[in-house]
């Protein structure tokens, strides 16, 4: 399975009491894993984002983990894993370095027209807190004329 679909993805991030949202709406495509309760979402960045030609994926597997990979000019691969910390590359136009990632929770409802994931994490430099995250991302199948197959039920 491979469907065109709307994505809005929320980012909230707090770093020394301040807090920073930001919100992307864009297209890309859904796919379903092999796995029960696995899918991946792509998109292209663009120039809002500061990322301009690189591909971004959120590789969901299962309730406990989500794989995020950015592939271009900035490469990045982020774990956000439930119980566990990981220590990531991040890759941004002025240089790459190393990040811990820890999972405070995973919540989502994936299915094969479209739903939603949350994810919650502290990302940390040489283990001091950076910054508390959340991500809410949606996405809802598209029609043969471009429209959520969803705002049409």
């Amino acid at each position: 399975m491979d469907k065109e679909v709307s994505i809005n993805i929320k980012s909230v991030q707090t770093a020394e009491n301040m807090k920073d949202t930001t919100e992307l709406f864009t297209r890309g495509r859904l796919k379903r894993g092999r796995a029960r309760g696995n899918y991946t979402i792509v998109y292209e960045e663009s120039e809002a984002t500061g990322f301009d030609g690189n591909t971004v994926s959120f590789a969901v597997k299962g309730d406990d983990m989500v794989v995020m990979q950015r592939r271009g000019n900035s490469p990045t691969d982020i774990i956000v894993e439930k119980g566990k910390k990981h220590h990531c590359h991040y890759g941004t136009p002025y240089g790459d370095f190393m990040v811990g990632i820890t999972a405070g929770d995973i919540k989502g409802n994936l299915k094969d027209d479209g739903g939603d994931l949350y994810l919650k994490y502290t990302i940390d430099i040489n283990s001091s807190l950076m910054s508390e995250n959340e991500m809410f991302i949606d996405f809802k199948e598209l029609g043969r004329d471009g429209k959520s197959q969803i705002a049409n039920k």
